[in-house]
């Protein structure tokens, strides 16, 4: 894994306690490692309405369920694409 540096610019400060600084890398590794899964999560989402087949369909509504699960979005969120995915499939 890639080394998230201590001071990011932007960053309205720098913490000098031990345990805020490593608070600080964890929330950064967590911002970064949700953003790339949101993304993989909306691209999943975009390919299964678009091309319809029923593997892409399988794929993001296992990635919908795994994102539920573990709290990148809301469960209801989670029902709700899913729902919308069956019904497109269905048409």
């Amino acid at each position: 894994m890639a080394t998230i540096p201590d001071k990011i610019p932007g960053d309205q400060f720098v913490p000098n306690i031990a345990s805020a600084k490593k608070n600080m890398r964890k929330s950064r590794a967590a911002a970064i490692r949700n953003r790339a899964q949101r993304s993989a999560l909306r691209t999943a989402l975009k390919r299964a309405s678009a091309a319809g087949s029923p593997e892409d369909r399988l794929a993001a509504v296992k990635l919908l369920d795994r994102a539920s699960r573990k709290g990148l979005i809301h469960k209801n969120a989670a029902a709700r694409h899913k729902s919308r995915l069956a019904k497109t499939a269905a048409k």
